[in-house]
């Protein structure tokens, strides 16, 4: 049987390249293997967001959310999930928590204009 983490780690080198089709199927097995784990289900919320299921990724953010409530990606992910499904007012709620959680100073370097962390999780 393989692990959590081998679907994990398997998830997201397909979302490194550029197949989040192919890494929804390793990360849902991994979701099914520990259902509470922040990572995982961000790492699948970032994959349906890739390939535009706004729905499910909205369901995977807000559980991130769930499990880590000052989590600032997961309320910006989850903010532009929202916007795209047209829910322009519950989006800014979670686009402006996203950025009262992390604040940096002014000219800071920080997130690309689309917030991504790395490759792997530009949602």
């Amino acid at each position: 049987m393989t692990s959590a983490y081998d679907l994990y780690q398997q998830g997201r080198s397909h979302l490194r390249d550029g197949m989040p089709a192919q890494a929804t199927v390793a990360l849902e097995k991994a979701k099914r293997l520990e259902p509470e784990k922040a990572s995982i289900r961000e790492a699948l919320g970032i994959a349906y967001f890739r390939i535009r299921r706004w729905a499910e990724a909205e369901a995977e953010f807000r559980k991130v959310l769930d499990l880590a409530p000052a989590d600032d990606y997961a309320h910006y992910a989850l903010g532009r999930a929202l916007r795209n499904q047209g829910r322009h007012d519950e989006a800014a709620t979670h686009l402006k928590l996203a950025r009262s959680l992390r604040p940096r100073p002014q000219g800071a370097p920080g997130r690309d204009d689309q917030g991504s962390r790395s490759a792997t999780t530009d949602a």
